[in-house]
């Protein structure tokens, strides 16, 4: 190990237990939950040998009335759940590493669907999500005895299955205790509201409570959201944030740390840097004796360092980070920092909340499958029989192929018909707020780089005929994809015959071949719904040109809601100077039309960034006749369907895996005999 890291594996005490070392990974969701726990705890145990030296367990649901629905959390409601939280610990702790467990009780973001209790609030008002027809009860001074005593009893049953640590939560905007805390949501007038010191008793009563149970036998810590940016009325780290901190400084035994609402704290690349919620927690380490965590996508190991060594924070936080790479710390531990698979902030993980599944990741593709098929996320052990592969394509899903045949003692050969290794990927990173996306290149080829068993041409592009006559047992395309041009998109599935109009693509604005007249008014027509379109006219806005952006869609960019950038994504066009026209169908003529009012829309422009649908790149498969030896063609990903970066990469990793499980390839098959996969 590099000497320089020593302090990050210092073990450190946290109350009455000790941590082996520096690293945390806080709690997340993990889109399994109670009812899927095997996965749960193969994911987290998966952390836990990745040399995190504490592991935590995501809000976990304290009692019936805190239902969250359709987001999969864990639950402790009862001694049933006991087991399943034990077997959970039991994995955590087999690698050494501390089991945390975060306790929580969703207060006005519940929704009590499935369990038909009253949604609790400290007033009676609408329920934290607009769009949910559900109103909050306001409690009692009875229902926040109970309330307590429900918090305490779930406390007890963690300690029963074996957690070092028992969170207090009061983050995110995602918690009772935040509710009664806040002046939006708290309009009360007896002794849990209007003063400040009303409104934090029952955060201090609970976490007492809490202390209580813990009784010197595990450490309670605070999970609690220092600011609320952008927020009216909100937290701030100079006001009421930092008020709570100083006034209930020295009763936790760990104080996590980090700010709120959600897409604050889960920021991605494109609006954010490493260590950005450090300029609102710093304050934290200079007001308690206590240890301090906290997060901001932290993959640098000299930052680290540095935030330890200034004393800015005593624990390194990762979610996003520690679902990347599992093995971060043990990478940084052994000397092998440029392997680590390095998040690029893009929240793919974080879109997969919205629809309750378990959660993928860009860089990682083996997240989720830890379990279900056995994945390891540094690869699957050396297959009895070395063949060779050829590779078509350099992206990031023919690079993730490759690196997986290559971790199993495979000869693999990459052939890349451009000048540049990393596909869509590599063009992408070098628009506005993308940049980190490269790592996904940068961490394949790093690998790739250090082996004699790969072998990677540039500027090869091969006809049917050469693969037919490539020495290799099989062959597997990943060949990509491009972006059409006949306003061909999600809501048009009839070409367009634009008339030899002018109508760019994303590609061209890559490439750089549009050609736009200086002072024009260019529309750029989001048929896509997701970063693409957004990313393109912040592009284009840098040429001086009048940028319109359009849409059929009744909100911009719409899928980055899933991501958390539609907010940010919104301002940052606004303040370009960009005009948003939601609600806009393109007809054949270049004309426009509002679909609301069923009449023409007046937009005037010269030229038209159409981004809609993309034509998967199969020459290849598709060429007929043209094989003269038998060899199996394998493909997948955006050649075959174009999609996200993340199910290219898992769609191809999942290629790899099932090559090296097969004992004998068919080769006595032509390719349009076997299954495309």
């Amino acid at each position: 190990m590099n000497n320089s890291f020593d302090i990050l594996f210092e073990p450190i005490a946290i109350g009455p237990v000790t941590a082996p070392n520096r690293f945390f990974a806080v709690p997340h969701a993990t889109g399994h939950g109670w009812n899927q726990p095997s996965g749960a705890i193969a994911l987290r145990g998966m952390k836990a040998e990745g040399g995190w030296g504490t592991v935590a367990v995501q809000i976990t649901e304290i009692s019936p009335d805190t239902d969250m629905a359709n987001h999969p959390m864990e639950r402790i409601w009862d001694d049933g759940d006991i087991p399943r939280h034990a077997a959970q610990v039991e994995a955590i702790k087999k690698h050494g590493s501390l089991a945390a467990i975060e306790l929580g009780h969703g207060g006005m973001r519940a929704r009590n669907i499935t369990s038909g209790e009253p949604v609790l609030g400290p007033s009676a008002l609408p329920v934290l999500r607009p769009e949910v027809p559900i109103q909050a009860m306001a409690m009692n001074l009875n229902d926040i005895a109970l309330f307590r005593e429900k918090h305490k009893a779930a406390a007890i049953r963690a300690k029963r299955a074996g957690y070092d640590i028992l969170y207090v939560y009061a983050a995110h905007d995602l918690s009772l205790l935040s509710h009664f805390l806040s002046v939006r949501t708290n309009r009360r007038d007896d002794v849990y509201g209007g003063s400040f010191e009303n409104r934090i008793r029952l955060l201090r009563e609970v976490l007492q409570d809490t202390l209580e149970v813990a009784a010197g036998e595990q450490a309670v810590a605070l999970r609690f959201s220092v600011a609320e940016p952008g927020v009216k009325n909100g937290l701030t780290h100079d006001g009421e944030g930092r008020d709570v901190v100083e006034a209930l400084a020295e009763l936790p035994d760990l104080w996590d740390v980090n700010i709120s609402g959600w897409p604050n704290d889960s920021k991605t690349a494109q609006f954010s840097l490493e260590g950005y919620q450090l300029p609102y927690t710093d304050f934290v380490k200079s007001v308690t004796t206590k240890p301090v965590v906290g997060v901001g996508r932290f993959t640098s190991p000299d930052l680290m360092v540095s935030l330890v060594k200034k004393g800015r924070l005593d624990l390194i936080g990762g979610a996003r980070a520690s679902i990347a790479d599992p093995f971060l710390p043990t990478k940084i531990r052994e000397g092998r920092t440029d392997e680590i698979r390095e998040c690029i902030g893009c929240n793919i993980c974080v879109s997969m909340d919205s629809y309750g599944l378990p959660i993928r990741c860009t860089q990682n593709p083996t997240i989720s499958e830890e379990w279900r098929s056995g994945w390891h996320p540094e690869g699957p052990a050396i297959s009895k029989n070395r063949r060779s592969h050829l590779i078509i394509g350099a992206g990031p899903a023919g690079l993730e192929s490759a690196v997986t045949l290559l971790k199993a003692g495979q000869h693999v050969t990459i052939a890349e018909a451009r000048e540049e290794a990393g596909g869509r990927v590599i063009r992408e990173a070098k628009l506005p707020g993308l940049a980190s996306w490269k790592r996904v290149v940068d961490h394949r080829l790093q690998i790739l780089s250090q082996s004699a068993d790969a072998d990677l041409f540039l500027n090869s592009r091969l006809s049917a005929n050469d693969l037919a006559e490539f020495d290799a047992d099989t062959i597997v395309l990943a060949t990509g994809a491009h972006w059409r041009r006949d306003g061909v998109g999600s809501t048009n599935f009839q070409p367009i015959d634009f008339d030899n109009k002018k109508v760019w693509t994303p590609d061209d604005v890559m490439d750089g071949s549009v050609e736009l007249d200086p002072g024009s008014t260019v529309v750029v027509y989001d048929d896509d719904h997701f970063y693409m379109a957004s990313a393109i006219t912040e592009q284009l806005s840098q040429t001086g040109c009048k940028i319109i952006y359009a849409t059929p869609m009744p909100t911009i960019a719409t899928w980055t809601d899933q991501t958390l950038e539609q907010a940010a994504i919104i301002e940052r066009l606004v303040g370009l100077g960009v005009a948003l026209f939601p609600n806009t169908k393109l007809n054949p003529d270049l004309s426009f039309k509002n679909t609301l009012a069923g009449q023409p829309q007046n937009i005037e422009q010269a030229d038209l960034v159409f981004v809609g649908a993309r034509q998967p790149d199969n020459r290849l498969s598709l060429e007929p006749g043209q094989f003269t030896t038998k060899k199996p063609v394998l493909q997948a990903g955006d050649c075959v369907a174009p999609g996200i970066i993340q199910a290219a990469v898992l769609s191809r990793h999942t290629i790899a895996r099932k090559i090296l499980n097969e004992h004998e390839l068919p080769t006595d098959k032509l390719r349009d005999q076997i299954p495309v996969l």
